[in-house]
């Protein structure tokens, strides 16, 4: 009996051959993942980073910082690969303090040989954290792109600042397509206290994807990010009126596929023995039923692989984070990533993956 290595099984099974009498769909991975302070070593005078030092509270070294983006760029190498066979396609990612880190991240060698590109605005956030969109070259071309600022004041007046919201229109695969990152503002001073700056947050994402609609009524978009918010919370069922069925959708409405996850007691980060599904990835219904022969979605999930996790001691079954209770613990993220497919039926006179059979019906 010949023995096919098991690399050799996994390259077949990605690779663009077809079986005959099989219907094969090519598959795109998006992710999100809240990177949990991705900061350099330099103090910046404009943005309270002081604790993200080698003198600060952290001792933020440059080993540690190289440690962080080996972390980081390894998850982003793995997420997808399951039904891909490589990394994601595009990703939303937030908390990262500028340009530079983010270009470190895709110049890691678990990153450098995806050629991604970079699309990202400095934000007016107090603490100098960003959103940014990672994109493959060779998979999305970016058309257009802007930052839409959110503008909060405080009771007094003051104003309260905060991330933008990055908008990111291309063509996936030459099929014309929009991103939407966020990072909606804390919980900082309790839940109640605080929601009024998410619901502008949604407000502000609802007007986004409004003003797209009034172009294109049969629009995809994709908004993701961390909301600070449940999917059953007022931002999400109020403001922005996204279903968790995909029956019944009309043109126009959002589906997100993250609520049905957290209804099963699934999360993205816990706080307290209590687990949040703040990390979402919502979109509109014409990713539900598309055109035949265009990009529709699949399945969305967690991405929670077991090195993510905390082995032991107070905050075991937690993502694994780099700071916990004030110490310095090597790890990830205070969340895990997040990701969906999009699929649709190869061509057969196609020769590039990644393709595969899948058994779901659609």
């Amino acid at each position: 009996m010949i023995r096919v290595p098991l690399f050799c099984f996994l390259l077949i099974l990605f690779s663009a051959s077809f079986v005959h009498g099989q219907t094969l769909y090519k598959i795109r991975t998006v992710a999100f993942y809240n990177v949990e302070n991705l900061f350099d070593i330099e103090n910046d005078s404009l943005t309270f980073d002081d604790d993200r030092t080698p003198k600060g509270k952290d001792q933020w070294t440059q080993a540690r910082y190289e440690q962080k983006l080996s972390n980081i760029s390894m998850v982003l190498s793995q997420i997808g690969r399951m039904a891909t066979g490589s990394s994601p396609d595009v990703i939303g990612i937030c908390e990262v303090e500028n340009l530079q880190v983010i270009e470190d991240l895709v110049h890691h060698p678990n990153l450098a040989q995806k050629d991604y590109g970079i699309i990202h605005y400095d934000s007016p956030d107090e603490r100098g954290i960003d959103v940014a969109l990672l994109y493959k070259k060779g998979v999305f071309l970016p058309v257009s792109w802007a930052s839409h600022r959110l503008l909060l004041f405080d009771e007094p007046g003051i104003r309260n600042y905060t991330r933008d919201q990055l908008v990111v229109s291309g063509l996936l695969d030459n099929e014309e397509i929009y991103f939407i990152v966020n990072h909606w503002p804390s919980r900082s001073g309790g839940e109640a206290r605080s929601r009024p700056n998410r619901m502008a947050a949604a407000e502000l994402n609802k007007r986004i994807i409004d003003s797209i609609q009034r172009r294109n009524a049969t629009a995809k978009i994709i908004s993701m990010g961390d909301l600070n918010d449940d999917p059953t919370n007022d931002s999400l069922k109020k403001v922005l009126q996204t279903k968790r069925k995909k029956e019944g959708l009309e043109e126009g409405d959002l589906f997100n596929p993250m609520e049905q996850l957290f209804r099963k007691g699934i999360g993205s980060l816990a706080y307290r023995d209590q687990w949040n599904l703040f990390d979402q990835i919502f979109l509109t219904s014409s990713l539900i039923k598309p055109k035949e022969g265009t990009y529709k979605f699949w399945k969305a999930a967690v991405y929670d692989a077991p090195y993510l996790i905390t082995k032991k001691g107070r905050y075991k079954g937690y993502p694994f984070r780099t700071y916990a209770g004030g110490s310095y613990t090597g790890g990830y993220s205070d969340h895990f990533p997040v990701y969906l497919y999009l699929i649709k039926k190869a061509v057969p006179k196609q020769k590039t993956g990644p393709y595969q059979k899948l058994e779901t019906k659609y």
